[in-house]
């Protein structure tokens, strides 16, 4: 049996919520509600929390969850997740977001099967987009795939491109997929990860998952209907608590 490590990289200095990883949540730290919803998964053999904060630490700590110390001035999540398993058991990394509640236990699960498979170095998600303004919008990140559900290439840009077609609602079902910022990595493919330079595809696009392609990764994309709710901003909190509350997760 595979060993495989959940990791949620939590850092205080968030752009546009500083210390949102201990903003109370329905009643509870947003850690902690990422922290009970990974426990849940039971292909993972242990939850770290990453932080390079004494308060998160602590607050991991508080709910049994280890935490490991992590410098401050790491330039992605990536990053983050292979200095906190250096020296720790484990042949999978699942790097899952901190601000994320609602993390589905059942794909944190497929995430680690894929490995099952000797052809992946990685694994990811995508959901179906179905309106226009998302498929051109940058902030949502396109990804497309081969016949395996291998990535092929992710974009900012509205990939793939409809040639003969006008973009109007609603997009078919099917043709754009939005990814899903999770991501589960073979150990030793993580670690040569980090040990490369961005490349311009990625400064280009500001996507670290393109360094991954760029070095010939296999990336497995997982097909799921939802793509979650995340706590960006302070006002995402309500939006956030009201979908806790309708499935009866308070």
């Amino acid at each position: 049996m595979r060993r495989i490590i959940g990791v949620i990289p939590a850092r205080w200095g968030s752009t546009r919520f500083p210390g949102k990883s201990l903003a109370l949540i329905a009643g509870k730290p947003l850690i902690q509600r990422v922290c009970e919803r990974c426990r849940q998964a039971d292909r993972l053999s242990e939850v770290l929390v990453a932080t390079d904060d004494e308060r998160i630490a602590d607050a991991a700590r508080a709910i049994g969850v280890r935490s490991v110390m992590t410098r401050s001035d790491h330039p992605s999540g990536t990053d983050r997740i292979a200095e906190a398993v250096q020296g720790l058991d484990a042949d999978v990394v699942i790097n899952i977001q901190g601000d994320e509640p609602l993390i589905s236990p059942a794909l944190i699960n497929r995430l680690g099967d894929v490995f099952d498979v000797s052809a992946w170095d990685m694994a990811t998600a995508a959901s179906p987009i179905t309106a226009a303004q998302e498929v051109l919008s940058p902030a949502v990140v396109k990804v497309v795939t081969d016949q395996m559900g291998g990535a092929l290439y992710f974009s900012r840009a509205p990939i793939p491109y409809g040639r003969d077609d006008s973009l109007t609602d609603p997009v078919p079902r099917g043709r754009y997929w939005r990814h899903i910022g999770i991501y589960a990595y073979r150990r030793s493919f993580l670690e040569r990860l980090v040990l490369e330079p961005p490349c311009a595809l990625e400064y280009t696009e500001k996507l670290e998952q393109l360094r991954a392609l760029y070095l010939g990764a296999r990336i497995r994309v997982e097909q799921v209907d939802e793509p979650g709710l995340g706590v960006d901003e302070p006002g995402d909190v309500a939006r956030v608590e009201k979908a806790i509350c309708m499935a009866g997760l308070e």
